[in-house]
């Protein structure tokens, strides 16, 4: 008898023991549970979110966070029911998303990061040889925006320019790689710069400013044949030597790399002399989701380890300067002497994006 209920009791034990386990995978031991975030990103932001470290940070505040990516400007095709929110690489596909999803504002903007030029050194030095741009050191630089456009106009080629015949790599047309500018932020943004500079500084708002400047943006788009639907992929295939000598990418991808490696041969970072910030912002689409945002926004750790992965925090640019001290040969900490440019608004820049897109003449189509 004492042996049948000497079993009964080690089965209740073990009983007990599975089910404090099965408890605990759950979610009920409140000591250690977190909160599943979902939530569709821009494929820059894959890898802080993937970060152990951020991952860590986050669980500490009670959240476990799932992404998926996708271009920016394709989000507002996306089906987000079941989704906590949306983080676009900019403000107009998240003002398009806020207003599709009736989200409350302000929305978060936890972090941001200019557009640069990456480009291996012989092509940096053609550039500065030909009035395209002005190298400021070893690994970094300012592209004359309004000189390059001019060339970009005349159908330029990298033949026409003194000094270019050294290097084997340099040839056909003189052009910058850039993503699609119809799914992809960093490619409408592109857009957005050029067109602003064009313009003489004045923001693009309506028809007239679109027919205006379509046949340039056009010429910039049509150069580069099948576009990329990542900035991710184009930087990577840049820094595997593949692809086009100059490409359009976030700084912050070049301040994470510069992160793990601390050197980068053969790199130079051409700061457009007028460029645009990428303003990283949150789309919440419940409550949950906004309390994330405003977490990435004001949490200590979180704000470092963003920095960690190049991006810029919103509200104290020291936090920067401290943590890329010894990346300055590379990376303009200050943005000195580097202009912002206006963006349109989603609805214009989309327009922008399909003119820039199709063939001449298909505009009443």
């Amino acid at each position: 008898m004492r042996r049948i209920a000497g079993i009964v009791l080690a089965v209740l034990l073990i009983g007990g023991v599975v089910a404090a386990v099965v408890a605990g995978r759950h979610g009920e031991d409140t000591g250690t549970a977190t909160k599943t975030v979902r939530g569709v990103i821009g494929s820059e932001k894959a890898d802080f979110f993937a970060d152990p470290d951020v991952v860590k940070a986050l669980a500490a505040k009670g959240y476990t966070v799932k992404t998926e990516s996708s271009g920016s400007w394709a989000m507002e095709d996306l089906d987000l029911k079941g989704y906590d929110f949306a983080f676009p690489g900019s403000q107009p596909p998240a003002d398009a998303l806020a207003a599709k999803y009736h989200a409350q504002e302000p929305l978060p903007r936890p972090f941001y990061s200019p557009l640069v030029v990456v480009a291996h050194r012989s092509a940096a030095d053609v550039l500065a040889a030909n009035g395209l741009a002005v190298l400021g050191g070893q690994n970094r630089g300012t592209l004359k925006m309004g000189a390059y456009l001019d060339a970009a106009r005349h159908d330029r080629t990298w033949q026409q320019l003194k000094g270019a015949t050294a290097h084997g790599e340099l040839t056909g047309t003189l052009y910058i790689a850039s993503t699609d500018p119809e799914t992809s932020n960093s490619g409408a943004l592109y857009l957005a710069d050029a067109s602003y500079v064009a313009g003489g500084g004045k923001v693009v708002t309506g028809k007239a400013d679109v027919d205006r400047t379509a046949p340039l943006l056009h010429k910039l788009i049509s150069v580069q044949g099948a576009q990329q639907s990542s900035s991710d992929a184009v930087f990577r295939d840049f820094i595997s030597g593949a692809g086009n000598p100059l490409v359009l990418v976030y700084e912050a991808q070049v301040a994470a790399l510069l992160t793990q490696q601390h050197t980068v041969n053969d790199l130079v970072v051409l700061y457009p002399d007028t460029t645009v910030n990428s303003d990283h912002t949150v789309v919440p689409l419940d409550a949950t989701g906004r309390a994330l945002g405003e977490l990435l926004s004001t949490d200590p750790a979180l704000r470092r380890l963003a920095v960690r992965h190049g991006f810029r925090p919103q509200g104290d640019a020291a936090e920067f300067t401290a943590a890329t001290a010894g990346r300055s040969g590379y990376l303009d900490q200050t943005l000195t002497g580097v202009r912002q440019a206006p963006v349109p608004t989603s609805e214009v820049l989309r327009e922008m994006a399909r003119r820039a897109r199709e063939q001449p003449g298909d505009s009443g189509k």
